[in-house]
């Protein structure tokens, strides 16, 4: 997992793509909340945001 991180930080400090780590924050945040309200009383009102 480390190692995806840092391949990708490299990736983005060479070829100067700066404007996607908020994309990339953006999808990691989404799918954190997916997968922690998956089952609970929360996820009805989550669905209705989207």
């Amino acid at each position: 997992m480390f190692d995806l991180l840092k391949d990708l930080w490299s990736f983005m400090r060479e070829r100067k793509k700066f404007w996607l780590a908020p994309i990339i924050l953006l999808l990691l945040m989404l799918g954190a909340l997916i997968v922690l309200t998956q089952g609970s009383a929360v996820a009805p009102f989550i669905y209705t945001l989207f």
